[in-house]
């Protein structure tokens, strides 16, 4: 497996990776609430995908693996991971904690001490398991009100 910055040629399978997994491994979250679903997935499109790349201040990666997108992930300069999102197919297999320690990592290299994210309720012990702590009250998070602040302190490890 690789991660990489994420390419052009790469918008259609990663927009389907972030689609399948909100669908298929989110129902915690969207409860199978087609207003919610609609509103979580209307953003997962190849040219919105794009726009992502380009866009001043945000790191895309992907997790591939044999041309395959595996994951979705993406960081802000300021240390905000916006995306991860797993193809279900890989589910447990280590690719989401490989790709999130890939985005601190971003975000170590953009000078943050500390990264923020706002967690679903699928994913809160994901989160949890890799020492991000929850602060704040939950909030809204598509309709739905299964938004967790967290944080985690990164420390850079020496090679």
């Amino acid at each position: 497996m690789e991660i990489r910055d994420a390419r052009i040629e790469d918008a259609e399978a990663a927009c389907l990776v972030m689609r399948r997994s909100i669908a298929e491994l989110c129902e915690a979250d969207h409860k199978n609430d087609r207003a919610i679903l609609e509103r979580w997935l209307g953003n997962k499109t190849p040219a919105i995908f794009a726009s992502w790349m380009t866009q001043p201040g945000n790191s895309l990666l992907v997790a591939a693996e044999k041309n395959n997108i595996l994951a979705v992930g993406s960081v802000t300069d300021a240390g905000e991971i916006t995306l991860n999102y797993v193809s279900p197919d890989v589910r447990f297999r280590g690719v989401s904690r490989a790709l999130l320690r890939a985005l601190e990592a971003r975000a170590l290299e953009r000078g943050n001490s500390r990264c923020t994210l706002t967690s679903t309720e699928t994913a809160l012990q994901f989160y949890k398991s890799n020492g991000y702590t929850t602060g704040g009250r939950p909030v809204g998070n598509f309709g739905a009100s299964s938004g967790y602040p967290m944080s985690k302190l990164l420390i850079e490890h020496s090679s």
